[in-house]
């Protein structure tokens, strides 16, 4: 991993960390696979797997609003494709 795709990486930790405060968080960087990709403007593939108490009770739709409202500035900056994965604790087995 290069360290600007690292970077990238950190700084969508640090806002799910600030804006959810999840159990479980994890981001697999799937840029390489997507290298040279049209219309990817140099920005990278992620998923994310985030499980958090601030998604109890609220429908996958809510989730991935609250997901891409707290990711909005990274969307437009480093993010092109972002598959997400939002479980509440009850949710997991």
């Amino acid at each position: 991993m290069s360290p600007g795709e690292s970077s990238r990486v950190e700084r969508i930790r640090a806002v799910v960390q600030d804006a959810f405060h999840p159990i479980r968080l994890e981001i697999r960087d799937d840029s390489a696979a997507h290298a040279g990709h049209v219309g990817g403007g140099g920005k990278g593939h992620f998923k994310l797997l985030i499980v958090s108490e601030q998604f109890s009770g609220k429908t996958l739709l809510q989730r991935h609003r609250l997901v891409n409202e707290a990711l909005a500035s990274l969307l437009d900056s480093d993010i092109h494709a972002l598959v997400l994965n939002t479980k509440a604790p009850e949710e997991m087995s």
